[in-house]
C-alpha cells in the first residue's frame, strides 16, 4: 500500500474528530438559556454516536459531561425555586411600584399644601396692606369734633330757646318775642295753669299750658320728638307756635286770645 494511501485513511478519522470537537465547544459556548441548551441537547447526539472506531474515550466523556449540563440546565429553569424565585421577584416589582406611586402621591400633596400655604399667605398679606391702607386714610382725615348735647334752664327762658331750636329744625316760624309776650298774656308764664271759665270749660275742655291749648289742638299740632303731656312747657309751646302758624302765619301775628 502507497505511503501517501495510509496516511490519508489515518488523517480522515483525525479531521472528523477535530471536527467533531470544534462543535461540542460550539454548543458549550451557546448553552445560556434553555432553548439553545435544547438545541445543543438535539443536535449533539447523532454526532457522538457516530464518531469512528478511533475517537478517543475523553471525547465520549466530554460529550456526556456536556448532555449532564444541558438537562441541569434545563431542570434549574423548571424547578419549583426557579418558579417561586420569579413570583418573589414579581411581587418585589410590584411593591417598588406601589412605593413609587405613594412618593409620588406624596410628592403631589406636598406640592398642593404648599400651595395652599402660599395662597394663604399671599392672602393674609394682602388684607394686612388692605387694612393699613384704611388705617393710613383714617388718620388722614381731619377728626371731628365732638359737640356736647345742648343744655337749656329749666325756665321760662330755658323752655321758649329750647322750643325755638325745635321750630327752627322742623320749619315753624316765630320769635322770642312772639313766643315771650303770648305766653305772659296768656298764661304769666304757668306752666300749669288751666282756664276754667271761658268757653272752652263750659264746653268741657279747658285750655292749658304756658299758651293756653286746648287738648283737641294740642293732639293735632303735636310736634313730633316733644312730650305728648300737654302740660309739657317744650310741648305746649311749640305745638302752639304750630297752630298759630297754620292759622296766622306766625306766633308773631297772634297779639290777643286766638
Amino acid at each position: 500500500m502507497p505511503k501517501n494511501a495510509l496516511h490519508r485513511r489515518l488523517s480522515r478519522p483525525l479531521e472528523k474528530f477535530s471536527a467533531l470537537n470544534k462543535q461540542h465547544k460550539i454548543a458549550i459556548a451557546g448553552v445560556s438559556t434553555l432553548g439553545a441548551a435544547a438545541i445543543a441537547l438535539s443536535a449533539v447526539p447523532g454526532g457522538a454516536t457516530t464518531v469512528a472506531g478511533g475517537t478517543p474515550a475523553v471525547a465520549a466523556k466530554q460529550v456526556a459531561a456536556e448532555q449532564s449540563q444541558t438537562r441541569d440546565l434545563h431542570d434549574t429553569l423548571s424547578s419549583p425555586l426557579t418558579s417561586d424565585k420569579v413570583k418573589l421577584d414579581a411581587i418585589k416589582a410590584k411593591q417598588k411600584a406601589a412605593a413609587e406611586q405613594k412618593a409620588d402621591a406624596a410628592a403631589k400633596q406636598q406640592a398642593a399644601d404648599a400651595a395652599k400655604k402660599k395662597a394663604a399667605a399671599e392672602r393674609k398679606a394682602a388684607e394686612s396692606r388692605s387694612a393699613k391702607k384704611a388705617a393710613d386714610r383714617s388718620a388722614k382725615r381731619p377728626q371731628m369734633e365732638t359737640v356736647s348735647a345742648k343744655t337749656y334752664k329749666n325756665n321760662l327762658d330755658g323752655w321758649i330757646r329750647q322750643s325755638l331750636d325745635i321750630m327752627h329744625a322742623k320749619g315753624i316760624p316765630g320769635s322770642y318775642h312772639g313766643l315771650h309776650k303770648n305766653i305772659m298774656r296768656e298764661s304769666s308764664g304757668n306752666p300749669r295753669a288751666i282756664n276754667g271759665w271761658d268757653i272752652n270749660a263750659i264746653n268741657g275742655v279747658p285750655s292749658k299750658g304756658l299758651l293756653q291749648v286746648i287738648p283737641p289742638t294740642f293732639a293735632t299740632y303735636h310736634v313730633k320728638g316733644t312730650s305728648h303731656d300737654i302740660y309739657d312747657p317744650v310741648a305746649n309751646i311749640t305745638a302752639a307756635a304750630n297752630y298759630a302758624a297754620h292759622r296766622y302765619g306766625s306766633i308773631d301775628n297772634v297779639n290777643s286770645a286766638y
